[in-house]
């Protein structure tokens, strides 16, 4: 019988694909075979303005039904700009007028009878959808975007917050276990994703931000630092979308925890190359991890294998992450997995497996407590 774990990938190079599409059906702008940069624009579209509802019966003191006759000047269709007269009321002998302006700019949309509401379109807005990776259209899915791919080095984090953010890669910390401050920032990491080590401090974002960093990449936060730099309490369900100047990605974990040292070197190791990142986190259904895609130049292209299947198996020699405590953020090999539950500290039955560490110490962990990390 086999047994699965959930995978992070921290791959040195695979082919990667990437698929990006519009929220709406739209218009493709690239074409199979196409060299594509991480910004390049791959589809667009224009998604329809907002609605506003103006309640003209009720600002005007007349029935629905008189409505229409009211709008005779605007008519569904008609542009408006924000503050004309939309409409007007007869009045008493044509004395004591009332009128109502427009909230916005837009387009009458629809005007109601029954409610006496006029409804109003706001300018539409457009929509582009950027390639991401740096590499070659493969896919085109019509009226909807495209899929790329490249060999790359890939990625994946435990949290972030930011959407997608582009730069080349620039390591501030000597070592995976530094903490990350704001001395360590300097002018030069402006419009770079800048890799870190340990704990990142709010004071350090902040910096971060305030220089123009595209991106911070390190190891851990801790909570209340994240708290300080955002403002407010973040929900854990879904990130991305925040608006705070910067794109965070976070490797193991909530506290004073430090980056991986396979996750660091390999970082490292591309230094200078440019790259492209995502700080949107979902843990629900659909998961969705944080990841760094950086790809290889023309010139440093090999024949490399497609990128490693989700849910593989776990086995003797795997790396894995375990992601419980008390061995949390701890990263070995598995060294044995026997077949059979095993009873727990707690009391409780489950099947485990055993870890060899870093440092060559054994611990036994239930096998939900890890995480396999695919090279």
């Amino acid at each position: 019988m086999n047994a699965y774990a959930p995978g992070l990938k921290v791959l040195h190079r695979c082919r990667h694909r990437c698929r990006r599409a519009l929220p709406i059906a739209g218009t493709v702008l690239v074409q199979v075979g196409d060299t594509v940069a991480a910004q390049s624009a791959v589809a667009q579209t224009d998604l329809p303005g907002v609605i506003t509802p103006v309640n003209v019966a009720h600002l005007l003191g007349i029935s629905g039904d008189e409505v229409a006759r009211v709008m005779a000047r605007h008519p569904v269709g008609t542009s408006v700009n924000i503050g004309e007269k939309l409409a007007e009321s007869a009045g008493i002998f044509g004395w004591f007028k009332r009128h109502c302006l427009s909230p916005v700019n837009g387009t009458v949309e629809a005007i109601s009878r029954v409610t006496g509401q006029v409804m109003l379109r706001g300018p539409s807005r457009p929509v582009r959808v950027a390639a991401f990776l740096a590499g070659t259209v493969v896919e085109v899915l019509p009226q909807e975007g495209a899929v790329m791919e490249a060999e790359a080095t890939f990625i994946q984090g435990i949290f972030g917050i930011g959407g997608e953010a582009y730069g080349p890669i620039q390591s501030v910390c000597a070592s995976p276990r530094e903490e990350l401050t704001e001395s360590k920032l300097s002018p030069d990491c402006a419009g770079a994703i800048v890799v870190g080590g340990g704990r990142v401090t709010a004071l350090a974002l902040a910096r971060a931000r305030a220089l123009g960093c595209s991106a911070i990449i390190t190891g851990g936060i801790d909570d209340q630092d994240l708290r300080d730099f955002l403002g407010y309490d973040l929900g854990v369900a879904t990130t991305g979308s925040e608006r705070v100047g910067l794109t965070l990605i976070i490797t193991e974990g909530f506290g004073d925890v430090a980056m991986a040292d396979r996750t660091w070197t390999l970082l490292n190791s591309r230094a200078g190359a440019e790259a492209a990142c995502n700080g949107a986190t979902q843990i629900r259904a659909g998961v969705l991890r944080p990841e760094i895609v950086i790809p290889w130049s023309a010139s440093e292209t090999s024949h490399v294998a497609s990128e490693p299947p989700v849910g593989r198996p776990l086995s003797l020699g795997a790396f894995v992450r375990i992601i419980r405590d008390p061995y949390f953020g701890t990263i070995g090999t598995v060294a044995r997995l026997p077949p059979e539950p095993t009873v727990l500290a707690s009391g409780s039955r489950a099947r485990v497996l055993e870890v060899r560490t870093a440092a060559g110490d054994l611990v036994l962990v239930p096998r939900a407590n890890v995480e396999l990390i695919e090279e």
